[in-house]
Formats: structure tokens, sequence, C-alpha cells
């Protein structure tokens, strides 16, 4: 395979020289970025990703390409908080909208994703996970440099805000109201560095714990949002896997453990609240939003989501105790 844009880049940014042979495989699972593996003759593996200004999805998705310099400033803020949670940073080039991070096989590092989907729950893996992510929120909350580097509120309101809560309210008129509201309040809140995107599908377990892939959304804002976003997932896949809904309930209450044990920039109360209130938001916008689950596609599991979620956003919830398909 050859693609000469991405030659180019491995070559200007001195990656492979230009008279030494690679061999190029396309990634598969993301709907946002061209993603490659790159085989070097001198035995390296890397991975280079470029971002997408249509994302590959059924309804019309548009998003700025600039999210790829963003997402490598993550990459790199996360590396110096824990150095294992996210690949090595290797280059960048933000006139292309590429840059290229260390290759994790796939053998030492699974997607929790596929874990999960096979039934193979790890309780303790899911602390690791809302640790790991209370961490690198607690390390970033309220730091000026970060709120301005991460003012992207234009990306994440195209990436997140947009295609789950105002489509989904565009599909549920009667919810038009509570979701415009959430949409506002999330915008609003400059609280820590959000990832935007912590979703099992970009989460690898690692020997040395998780590591957190595509942090395109990245954000300074609420980080409510990610602890919603994340657990979402987890409830979810108790109707996809039924036989392990009780193990995917005992994992999400460890996530949120894990999580609140590692951070205190702000009162428990409000920020669990704020979760609480998005969550079951997100998990309408799984069935009824413009990118929903691939593995939730009975009608019927989707008016068990829909019969859930849509009480709870017409009264929300006070805390994620509330939160369960159980």
């Amino acid at each position: 395979m050859n693609i000469p844009e991405l030659d180019a880049f491995l070559e200007r940014t001195g990656l492979v020289k230009r008279d030494v042979p690679r061999h190029l495989t396309p990634l598969t699972g993301g709907v946002s970025s061209d993603i490659w593996r790159v085989e070097v003759a001198d035995g390296r593996s890397l991975c280079v990703k470029r971002a997408l200004a249509k994302l590959k999805v059924a309804a019309d998705w548009q998003a700025p390409v600039s999210r790829n310099a963003y997402e490598w400033a993550w990459i790199q803020f996360a590396g110096g908080v824990l150095p294992h949670s996210v690949p090595v940073p290797l280059a960048h080039d933000e006139s292309a909208g590429m840059f290229a991070m260390g290759y994790l096989d796939p053998a030492s590092h699974p997607v929790w994703k596929q874990q999960l989907l096979a039934g193979v729950v790890d309780v303790r893996q899911a602390g690791e996970v809302g640790r790991v992510v209370g961490r690198l929120h607690q390390a970033s909350a309220h730091r000026a440099d970060l709120a301005q580097r991460f003012d992207t509120g234009a990306n994440f309101h195209a990436l997140r805000l947009e295609p789950y809560l105002v489509a989904t309210a565009a599909r549920h008129p009667e919810l038009t109201s509570q979701l415009h509201a959430l949409v506002h309040q999330t915008a609003q809140l400059r609280i820590a560095l959000v990832h935007g995107d912590i979703s099992p599908k970009n989460i690898l377990m690692g020997p040395h714990g998780p590591v957190l892939l595509d942090a395109e959304c990245a954000w300074f804002g609420d980080p409510a949002f990610d602890v919603a976003f994340c657990l979402n997932h987890l409830l979810l896949k108790q109707v996809a896997v039924p036989a392990r809904r009780a193990k995917l309930q005992d994992a999400a209450q460890a996530w949120v453990t894990g999580y609140f044990e590692s951070v205190d920039f702000e009162p428990r109360w409000a920020l669990e609240r704020r979760c609480a209130q998005l969550l079951p938001a997100l998990m309408l916008a799984r069935v009824d939003g413009k990118s929903p689950v691939e593995y939730i596609t009975a009608e019927q599991d989707r008016d068990r989501v829909r019969a859930f979620a849509i009480p709870l956003i017409v009264k929300p919830p006070e805390d994620l105790r509330e939160l369960s398909l159980t």
C-alpha cells in the first residue's frame, strides 16, 4: 500500500528516512480519523493518525480537523502525569493534521470493549480506569494554562454536545428543554481537562494498567462528562451482555469508587449530581443520537433503554446510585 501524504509525513518528521522500506496497514474501529500501523524495515512499529473532516457515520457529522492538534497536546499532558496510561508520542505535523505514536500490540494490550462484550468483566480493572481518569482530572483542575491551551468549546460542541444531546432532542422534542439545558450547563463549566471519549473502545488493558486513546475531543470543561460517558457504556453493555449484568454493575460501582477516591477538586455531591444528570441523556443518545452503539440492535432493547433513560431526563437523579439497569 502506498499513501503519498503518509509517506511524506513520515519522511518530513524524520521518523522514517526516504530509502527505508515500510509497510502500511489501515486500522479499523474509529469513525473520526484515518489510522495506520506503520511497520518499518528496521523493526520499529508505530501508529499514525489523521483527523477526518466528515466522520464515518450514517448521519451528516462534520468536525474541525484542528482536533488532531488538541489530541496530541492531551497525550503530552497525560503522559507527563501518568506515562504508562497513554501511547508514547513520536511526532506531530499540525498543518497536515497528523501525528505519530507508539504502536501497542493487541496481544499485550487488548481492547476493553472487546473483553466486556465477550463477557470478560474484571471489576478491579474497572476501578483502575476510574482512578486513571480521576488522577488526570485532579492534575488538570483549575489550571489556567490548560484552560487557555484547551479552549476548544467549538470542537467539543461539534463532536459531543451537538451529535449526542442536540441531535437526540430533535428525535425527542418532548425532551428539548431538558437536553438543551444540559448542553448549556455542560458548555459553561470550565473546571478540568476533559478527554471527551472515555469509552471502552478507546481503552487498552496493558500490563501496567489502562491506556487511554483517542482524545481528539479534549476540552477544558466539565469533568462530569467523562465520568458519565464511560459509565454509560458499562450500563449499556448490561443490555448487550445480560448474563454478565450483575458483574457489569459491580464494575460500574468500582469505576465510581476508584474515580472519587482520586479527586477532591470540588465537592463530591456537586460533581456526582452533574454526572447523574448527564448519564441518562447520554444513554438515550446512544440509541437515538448521531452515533448509536452498534451492539444494541433489537428494537425491544432500544425501547428498554428509552424506557429507563427518559423518566430520568424528565426528573434528573441526585446521585449515581439512582442509575442501574439491574
